[in-house]
């Protein structure tokens, strides 16, 4: 393990990045005379830059080139042992917590889960809260980089729907991105992308302070909103002061949640065409028109109360209510619209949790920062499904290709897709299992098995009958969750290609 360990310079330099991001809520914090937080994150942020570099020193020149895989165990190191890095100001700045909770608190945010054992915002100082920002937004780059840098190249994350290589296995057929040396394809995907979501979350900022919301809040929603977290400082954005016009800016930026090609083509993966010929943007739009409509719709069907239908101001707003919490859910952010309760009490929906965990299971497009299943890898399946249903009828039948971009998927894509999914599954009996064997009563445990695995934390507070505590859960449960987060978040198929035999005895 040491020996692999020692070739992952790249984990180094994450480290090395957080320590220097943790002088912002230093001086946050010294703004704001909290010179105790100030002081805790400028020590941790000091003590990190200089351990990391001195173990760089020592071991520049010892070890060969790391390969791709490697890189892959790098990023598995990221969201596992990066978080007790992160944990530590945390844990000193805030003194009335234990250190597991604040892991806990990291591995969400690195993962850009979002669940938070801090349910009341106020608990926390604005730093912490600024904090948690951060290394959710840092999570959400971290990924967007990882895409093009190795599960790309690895036929992983998605792409092994569309790639031709075999998944955990480098592909050298691909683009010159792919076939670049693995640290050169880091550089040059944050050459491309650091700019672009950089100048995305500042936009947002922007926005949002002009409807109204405040600097610290609004910063929160816009990273939040760019990494797909879901992390408030307020509580959620219903809660903040940008409003229905803040929720609009989320809501075109949530986008970008929905395929890779709205930001970028760099991971050679997939064709470049057309974002409406694209079968993940057009199924991810037609999930948030559908369900809102099925929702509006089942007014007029179900025990509701007459004189609510002639409500020409109730129908618009349980309309944009459904719309931006689907999206939001379908993205994995988990943001829930000031008018979901509207949408539900127009609709009569009686268990809105169900639906919205659905949506999270799907989840969002292929090296995006959204979790789940993924979009690609639902729409592999229908085509699939389609294919079987011909042959139903015409047994000879001979299925070419259905235009509209179905030309990306690979022969056996549905397959490796319908592998995935049961993988996916298998992983939420699991942790099902490991979660009432601990003391979670069935309900509580599926819920955060799901939440954690397709890493829409939110769903802890709206899909059970009442919100789930987090706090109250014992030590061993939420490292259960921690590890649920990490498989959430790097999927069942790299971690396979990490156990791998092939890439140990190297």
């Amino acid at each position: 393990m040491l020996k692999h360990l020692s070739q992952l310079p790249l984990f180094l330099h994450m480290v090395a990045i957080s320590g220097l991001m943790m002088f912002l809520p230093a001086l946050m914090a010294s703004l704001q005379h909290d010179d105790f937080v100030a002081r805790m994150f400028f020590y941790s942020g000091t003590l990190v830059i200089f351990l990391s570099t001195l173990v760089a020193m020592a071991i520049s020149g010892t070890r060969p080139a790391p390969r791709t895989i490697d890189h892959l165990l790098a990023l598995f190191c990221a969201f596992t042992i990066l978080p007790l890095v992160l944990a530590m100001p945390f844990f000193e700045a805030l003194e009335t917590t234990s250190f597991v909770n604040a892991y806990f608190e990291m591995v969400s945010c690195l993962t850009t889960t979002g669940a938070t054992v801090f349910s009341q915002a106020e608990r926390l100082p604005p730093a912490l809260h600024f904090w948690r920002g951060i290394v959710g937004w840092m999570g959400g780059l971290m990924m967007w980089l990882a895409a093009s840098a190795v599960f790309a190249p690895l036929s992983l994350g998605g792409f092994e729907v569309t790639a031709r290589g075999e998944p955990g296995k480098l592909d050298m057929t691909g683009g010159q991105m792919q076939r670049a040396a693995p640290m050169k394809r880091w550089i040059k995907g944050a050459k491309l992308l650091v700019p672009v979501y950089a100048g995305l979350t500042l936009a947002i900022w922007m926005l949002l302070m002009i409807f109204g919301d405040k600097p610290l809040s609004g910063l929160m929603h816009a990273m939040s909103t760019m990494a797909t977290s879901g992390i408030s400082s307020v509580d959620g954005i219903q809660n903040g002061g940008a409003g229905l016009a803040g929720e609009g800016v989320i809501f075109l930026f949530l986008l970008f949640a929905l395929s890779r090609m709205t930001f970028s083509v760099d991971t050679g993966a997939v064709r470049r065409e057309s974002l409406i010929l694209d079968p993940e943007f057009r199924l991810g739009l037609s999930l948030v028109a559908l369900v809102p409509t099925i929702l509006f719709l089942r007014h007029w069907v179900g025990a509701i109360d007459v004189n609510e239908s002639s409500d020409a101001l109730a129908a618009l707003r349980a309309a944009w209510g459904g719309m931006f919490t689907v999206l939001s859910f379908l993205t994995t952010t988990g943001f829930e619209s000031a008018e979901w309760h509207v949408a539900r009490d127009w609709s009569g929906l009686s268990s809105p949790g169900l639906m919205l965990m659905g949506l999270a299971l799907v989840g969002g497009g292929v090296a995006t920062t959204a979790g789940g299943v993924k979009l690609l890898r639902v729409f592999a399946l229908y085509l699939q499904g389609l294919g079987e249903m011909e042959r139903l009828v015409h047994p000879s039948v001979v299925i070419g290709n259905r235009g509209g971009g179905t030309g990306r998927i690979r022969r056996r894509g549905a397959l490796i897709a319908w592998v995935f999914f049961m993988l996916f599954a298998i992983s939420i009996a699991a942790v099902t299992v490991l979660l009432t064997a601990l003391g979670s009563d069935f309900e509580q445990a599926m819920v955060l098995a799901i939440a954690t695995l397709t890493t829409t934390g939110p769903i802890t507070q709206v899909a059970a009958e009442v919100p789930i505590n987090l706090l109250v859960l014992s030590g061993w449960e939420k490292l259960v969750l921690c590890g649920a987060m990490v498989l959430g978040r790097m999927e069942t198929l790299a971690i396979i290609a990490l156990l791998s035999p092939d890439f140990w005895h190297k």
